[in-house]
């Protein structure tokens, strides 16, 4: 059976005391609300997923548009029960099952929807499909929580919040985690009669529960035995707990798929990540963003590589940080190196220890080794940049390109002033200011005659001696 899912995102989080929203605060590398679209989307098309919006609206949606969900806005909020009613125009017409979910539960796993999916369409031995299916675990402290009490066939007698438990409902641990799946036919029709809580003026989805068994429809519950599944963030304390169990996930992830990591407890690897077969990660690496990584890679102790390609069979040495950039196939960074944005590393290529690159590429098998900078620039295959290069690529207003052909030997200590061409198998002499073009296999000097003075430091010594 098809399902839409709603997913209640309007909320203010105001014990995280931030400015801003509780849904973008981020966690494993995405926004929270960002894990539960993604868990949404394994169940079912963006087209059937409606995000309820309200603080920050317009950065939450600016956030989520990409994904291809569908939205609508909740007035001053009214509760969980008005949350989903505001979705009545976009999905009431739509048959099948609907599914509730909420924008800061970042660790609800796919698996567990399809569970909950599977269990809403399931006829137990006694009675037809249930009206709804919600949810439940157990926690060692449920003060606060409502309790649900369930029969000997896993239907739902009642919800009772913590308050109104007697004693011994107070000693169950069962608590609801309000997640829910509904036939949606029943929802809608019946969604109506919730009624305003009588302390806090809201409609509280909770009331559904006792509604539809008042009608006659029997509710169900899905336990999960995992209670950190269905963690909702609400403190920074809570969102460090759910950074730390994401992280933990994707290293296992990894380590399951074939990716030797050295040290997991220390790596940040963000949730976006891809790595390949037979890579080794060494200790307190972050791999952040898109980042996408070959097979037989090593990444070296302390890299950070942000939204960026690293090709089969690439060495990363300790300390590298590259971010938007492609390093390729067997290509060797640092150690202490940096790739700014769109640095291009193909085959082979060599960059060494604190050589910063911007906007480059280095052709195949291309090496800059040493204590370099170079910007804008363009560098053919096979040429050699030596020690202290710089490319000036700014002259105060604008930026400049350097173009150096295949089999070129920058000198030591060169300084290159764009825009500028130098050509294949050239010769770039140590030392030099380089501004004018260099022809295809010429050699360029630019630095002054050197002078010998003979014995200019015995002279100089006996004048200080003589001044009084």
């Amino acid at each position: 059976m098809s399902v839409s899912i709603a997913i209640l995102a309007a909320g203010l989080g105001t014990r995280m005391r931030s400015k801003r929203a509780k849904v973008l605060h981020r966690a494993g590398g995405l926004a929270l609300v960002e894990h539960v679209v993604r868990a949404a989307r394994s169940l079912t098309p963006p087209e059937r997923i409606v995000i309820v919006t309200g603080h920050q609206a317009e950065d939450v949606e600016a956030l989520l548009r990409p994904s291809g969900v569908a939205f609508v806005r909740q007035g001053p909020p009214k509760g969980t029960g008005h949350a989903l009613a505001c979705c009545r125009e976009k999905l009431a017409h739509v048959p099948g099952l609907l599914m509730v979910l909420y924008g800061d539960t970042p660790l609800l796993s796919a698996a567990t929807l399809e569970k909950l999916r599977e269990a809403q369409q399931r006829p137990s031995a006694e009675q037809s499909s249930p009206a709804a299916t919600l949810i439940t675990t157990a926690l060692d402290d449920p003060s606060g929580y409502g309790r649900v009490l369930v029969d000997a066939h896993g239907n739902v007698e009642a919800i009772v919040e913590h308050k109104d438990c007697t004693a011994e409902q107070r000693q169950t641990r069962v608590i609801n985690s309000g997640i829910y799946c509904f036939q949606a036919d029943l929802l809608w029709r019946h969604l109506s009669e919730v009624q305003p809580n009588p302390a806090s003026g809201e409609y509280y989805l909770t009331d559904m529960a006792a509604i539809l068994r008042g009608h006659g429809h029997s509710v169900r519950a899905l336990h999960v035995e995992d209670p950190s599944e269905l963690l909702g963030i609400n403190t920074r304390i809570e969102l460090a707990e759910a950074d730390r169990i994401l992280r933990e996930r994707k290293a296992r992830e990894l380590m399951l798929a074939g990716v030797t990591i050295e040290g997991p407890e220390t790596v940040t690897i963000d949730a976006s990540v891809a790595v390949g077969q037979d890579t080794v990660i060494e200790p307190f690496v972050r791999l952040l963003g898109h980042t996408h990584i070959g097979e037989d890679c090593h990444i070296g102790a302390g890299a950070i590589v942000e939204s960026s390609v690293i090709e089969d069979g690439a060495m990363l040495q300790p300390y590298t940080v590259i971010a938007n950039s492609r390093v390729g196939k067997g290509a060797s960074v640092g150690p202490f190196a940096r790739l700014r944005p769109n640095a291009h590393l193909e085959a082979g290529a060599r960059v060494g220890n604190f050589v910063e690159l911007k906007n480059t590429r280095l052709g195949a098998g291309a090496k800059a080794q040493h204590l370099s900078y170079l910007g804008d620039t363009q560098i053919g295959a096979g040429s050699n940049i030596g020690a202290g290069t710089i490319t000036c690529n700014y002259d105060g207003e604008k930026k400049h390109e350097t173009r150096i052909g295949e089999g070129a030997f920058i000198g030591s200590n060169s300084t290159l002033v764009a825009p500028l061409d130098i050509g294949a198998e050239s010769y770039v002499g140590a030392g030099s200011v380089i501004t004018e073009e260099v022809p295809k296999g010429a050699l360029a000097l630019g630095r002054g005659r050197q002078v010998n003075k003979a014995g200019w430091v015995e002279k100089r010594r006996k004048k200080s001696s003589a001044t009084p």
